[in-house]
């Protein structure tokens, strides 16, 4: 989502739930997901974090985002 609000944060969706996650914390800010899912966000954006924080960057120039790899 270009121009999104601070903080810097991403969306994930599980189904017809989502929730947003402080890329800096990675604490729930709006939203949530089923347990098991929270739990395999937390690990993917643990991975990723570095990717995320890129991404809200180049969002708010806004420039084109790049693609983060999914869990496996």
């Amino acid at each position: 989502y270009f121009s999104d609000h601070n903080p810097p944060h991403f969306h994930a969706q599980y189904g017809n739930q989502q929730a947003e996650y402080s890329i800096e914390t990675l604490d729930v800010i709006v939203g949530k997901l089923p347990k098991r899912a929270h739990e395999l966000v937390l690990i993917w954006a643990a991975e990723h974090r570095e990717e995320l924080i890129q991404n809200w960057k180049q969002a708010t120039v806004p420039s084109a985002l790049n693609k983060i790899k999914p869990l496996e």
